[in-house]
């Protein structure tokens, strides 16, 4: 079969979620089938997915510019976009010079199905091209926005977060019918698109982590500290970092003064790392070569989100590490966990907090819990499960045959 995968911003490097499922799956995906990719980058990228020609048959990368988060050239592009229906958020990825690279290749090039890597990436897809069209979704991306309305104090912000959801809402109904497949991450997204969509293009694919190169390690843990795992460019992480800072980790330090607390992850911005600069025991690292070692030193993984969608590759990824974890509902959505038995649940500050100091003061626990842990992920949830159902969907809709995948 020969497949276009289309994904919207850069593939590499493997920093956030997001791209690590991706990239899993699309490279077991490439060991059967013909497969071009198609990515429009911004971020000076194009070298590192070049590398990627060694697992595809062609790589694309049709460059566009995208203004600093959240700095003048991105509110002067916002307000410009004020004038259309289009969620900023999905507008833009999709300049005029994507659309008409990949309306050309279509018309060069035969395939035989195209795959949309995210909504963002729907805005630029030339619907009318006959050629089957499966969109896979992360998240729900009207419920992000949704929460971040929710959950905002600042003004401007609330006010820019309902547009975002009313927006995404709009385009995400639109693209979705539009689709021949639906791929979802977890059973509350597929849920949630089955409310307006035909439930039978509807298909869940399984989160996957690589648990070789996960594994728990042999090195001393460094006593009382936590750690988390993110791109600290997706908003919803850096709320959840700011939350646990301002609402849990006192809490937390009024019981075990010396807890530290680390924040790995790329891009934090000035905000936060004014959080790093005016507390000693918050450690904002940026980008890092290795999470591992910062995840294995710390006997404690923390997911305060209180915003978000789909499921978590940092849990699954913490998971297959042995670490024991303390997550928001919220954090945890989608995964198939179980509170007190391989992960603990939080959503109130005060529980939160209570749940960290019991795994810090009681080490035995720690590690049943971490066992247990990483005998969930080990033997179900590899990549090449999640990558062959995919493949399964990819297949039907190239054969337009029958809806629904039995299970």
């Amino acid at each position: 079969m020969k497949l276009l995968w289309v994904i919207s911003g850069s593939l590499m490097p493997l920093d956030a979620g997001g791209k690590i499922r991706s990239f899993n799956i699309l490279k077991e995906l490439a060991k059967k089938h013909d497969t071009t990719l198609f990515v429009f980058i911004g971020d000076g990228t194009e070298k590192e997915h070049r590398q990627l020609e060694q697992y595809f048959s062609k790589v694309i990368c049709e460059p566009i510019e995208i203004p600093g988060a959240r700095g003048a050239g991105e509110a002067l592009n916002y307000a410009a976009n004020l004038l259309t229906l289009q969620p900023y958020s999905m507008a833009k990825y999709n300049r005029p010079n994507v659309k008409r690279a990949l309306a050309a290749l279509l018309r060069r090039e035969k395939f035989d199905v195209l795959v949309c890597d995210y909504l963002f990436t729907a805005g630029a897809i030339p619907w009318d091209v006959p050629c089957p069209k499966v969109v896979f979704t992360h998240n729900v991306e009207e419920q992000i926005w949704r929460r971040h309305f929710e959950v905002t104090r600042n003004p401007v912000w609330k006010a820019v977060s309902w547009r975002e959801y009313r927006c995404t809402g709009r385009a995400e109904r639109k693209y979705l019918n539009m689709a021949d497949e639906v791929l979802a991450v977890s059973q509350n997204d597929s849920d949630h698109f089955a409310k307006y969509l035909d439930s039978r293009k509807l298909t869940v694919i399984p989160t996957g982590v690589d648990v070789d190169y996960f594994h728990p390690g042999n090195e001393p843990e460094e006593p009382e500290s936590l750690v988390f795992t993110g791109s600290m460019d997706w908003m919803p992480n850096e709320d959840a970092i700011h939350y646990f800072c301002a609402a849990i980790f006192p809490l937390v330090k009024r019981h075990l003064p010396k807890t530290q607390l680390y924040v790995v992850g790329r891009k934090p911005s000035d905000r936060l790392k004014s959080v790093g600069a005016a507390d000693a025991s918050v450690h904002i690292t940026g980008a890092v070569e290795d999470i591992r070692p910062y995840v294995r030193r710390a006997p404690v993984y923390v997911v305060p989100l209180r915003i978000g969608g789909g499921t978590r590759i940092k849990i699954f990824e913490a998971m297959a590490m042995g670490k024991a974890i303390v997550s928001t509902t919220i954090g945890a959505e989608g995964l198939p966990v179980e509170h007190g038995r391989n992960i603990l649940l939080a959503d109130k500050p005060e529980s939160f907090a209570a749940e960290i100091i019991w795994l810090l003061s009681n080490p035995e626990r720690r590690q049943e819990m971490g066992s247990e842990a990483r005998r969930l992920v080990e033997f179900t949830y590899g990549w090449a499960t999640a990558a062959k159902r995919f493949d399964q969907v990819l297949e039907r809709a190239a054969k337009n045959g029958s809806w629904r995948l039995e299970t």
